[in-house]
């Protein structure tokens, strides 16, 4: 998958394309492998790099979603745990089972669990990943070494799954390509054409990197822009009303020994209406997320103090070493692309609907928003599905149910944190093997090496040092401060790869210190 190569097809072409998807998170994605998979010819256009936003800040689990259940959305939850099960099915390098303990501290709250969490078992059917039980106090405390232990009672166990999400989507990116759709980072789309008639008929977009207007017809056009869907609306009809109320949310990273144990934590009820989750995830704990409405879309959100405190306070009740702030070492924050619901209260975000919406508007732009990423295949048969009949494509059965992603690889061996690559870890091994500096770590406190900013660069069209920092990489969301003291070193490499000079060295280095420190959190900023 290669930049250059992607950007002559695209000048290149005069013929209208199948379908133009507007959008490079999970959704846009999603529906490129499904379109291209049933044989249309496809063109994804992205505006920064591939899942910038929403898509590599979620909580990085697979899961029905047990809140979900709570209120009684059945159909949502037994459709995301199917997905779960064709997710574990079609990338098992990426997606693996993970044990979950709900710890009770009331006599009722064990029964009333467990009760939940067997009627979640029931729903996932043949897609199921194991039997929840009950758990003693014993066992509990077997799972969970340093759960707080002053009035447990018991504890259920319960199974769902879990994933490196821009990892993950990356490589949809690439099953994508490998079946001919080209995909196009850095590539705003800046205006929505129409025909004498006023239907959409293709986009204009701008390559940031050359400055150049990329134009692009299409039978149809999807808006796939997750928390910028109303911006692209806009595009298309002036006077279009929102369609989305984002809420944020933050997630607070650890050194792993704050989660000792197999297992991740599932606290069911915090103040704020959600779950919180404490979870293990690369050698590192994963504590999160809160819910908090906010008024505006950005891509690099920034966590209130109040936020930081809530989940800190949260965590304190359920593990014998309260977290402070000084053992922060990332946080990172995503952004909801909730749909609005009519009459909704937009206080409590919490409350709205995970389903994805499908609107075509009165010029023929086919916009889908909301969903989740456990959830993205079965939005792409559907949004592909509508596509079909609004641009009167040839009608093309849908493959992706057991397509394997690529890199699809059954473990056989262990490749440590190179695992998640799949069948590409034997492609950057050997590249390493041929530069002893390339096998080195980047920096002591984590395991990635030169190699992997190598193989980014030249096959996963990574063109900033934040795209290996953050997405190609999880350097920034594991640890800032180590990521901070990779920036040189990546930035070297990446330029020798893109053939930059120093000026732009100099500028990325810049820009990616600038980044990296949203991600530390100030010791001394602590309200109380």
């Amino acid at each position: 998958m290669k930049r250059d190569e992607m950007l002559r097809r695209v000048e290149a072409r005069a013929m209208p394309w199948d379908i133009v998807i507007i959008g490079g998170g999970a959704t846009g994605v999603g529906i490129a492998v499904d379109a291209s998979t049933r044989g249309y010819d496809v063109l994804l256009l992205e505006r920064e790099d591939f899942g910038k936003a929403t898509s590599s800040r979620s909580t990085k689990l697979v899961h029905g979603g047990v809140r979900y259940l709570e209120q009684g959305n059945v159909t949502l939850v037994m459709e995301a745990l199917k997905e779960r099960g064709l997710l574990r099915q079609n990338a098992p390098h990426l997606v693996h089972d993970l044990a979950f303990v709900v710890p009770s501290y009331s006599w009722w709250e064990t029964p009333f669990y467990g009760i939940g969490l067997k009627v979640y078992d029931l729903l996932a059917g043949k897609y199921g990943f194991g039997r929840s039980r009950i758990l003693s106090r014993e066992e509990t405390l077997e799972r969970l070494p340093n759960i707080q232990t002053d009035g447990l009672k018991h504890g259920v166990v319960y199974y769902d799954g879990q994933f490196d999400d821009t990892r993950l989507l990356i490589h949809l990116a690439q099953t994508a390509a490998d079946h001919n759709a080209t995909l196009l980072n850095y590539a705003g789309v800046v205006e929505i054409t129409k025909d004498d008639d006023g239907f959409v008929n293709g986009v204009i977009a701008l390559d940031s990197e050359n400055g150049r207007r990329l134009t692009a017809r299409a039978n149809v056009v999807i808006n796939a822009t997750g928390i910028f869907t109303d911006e692209v609306r806009l595009l298309s009809d002036p006077r279009a009303s929102a369609m989305i109320e984002p809420s944020q949310g933050v997630h607070l990273v650890f050194e792993r020994s704050f989660l000792q144990g197999d297992a991740a934590i599932m606290v069911p009820h915090t103040s704020d209406g959600r779950v919180l989750f404490a979870i293990p995830w690369h050698g590192h704990t994963v504590v999160g997320t809160t819910d908090t409405p906010i008024e505006r879309a950005s891509y690099d959100p920034l966590p209130t103090d109040q936020e930081i405190e809530f989940i800190l306070e949260t965590a304190e009740r359920y593990l014998s070493r309260p977290p402070s702030r000084e053992d922060i070492l990332s946080v990172y924050v995503g952004i909801r692309p909730l749909v609005k619901a009519a009459g909704s209260d937009t206080g409590k975000t919490a409350a709205l609907s995970r389903d994805h919406t499908i609107h075509v508007d009165d010029s023929g732009l086919l916009t889908i928003a909301g969903g989740k990423w456990t959830t993205y295949r079965h939005m792409a048969e559907d949004c592909v599905d509508h596509a079909i009949t609004l641009g009167r494509l040839d009608e093309k059965p849908c493959a992706t149910r057991t397509l394997h992603i690529h890199g699809y690889r059954e473990e056989i061996e262990d490749l440590g944190h190179l695992g998640v690559y799949g069948s590409d870890a034997t492609e950057i091994k050997a590249i390493a093997a041929l530069d002893a500096s390339l096998a080195a770590s980047l920096d002591p406190s984590l395991p990635y090496i030169g190699a992997e900013v190598v193989w980014a660069a030249r096959e996963e069209m990574a063109r900033t040092v934040d795209d290996i920092l953050s997405r190609r990489t999880r350097a920034l969301f594991l640890n800032a401060k180590a990521a901070q003291r990779m920036i040189e070193p990546v930035a070297a490499l990446l330029a020798r790869e893109l053939g930059r000079d120093d000026t732009w060295k100099r500028e990325q280095i810049a820009s990616a210190s600038a980044l990296a420190a949203m991600y530390v959190v100030p010791v001394n900023d602590n309200p109380n």
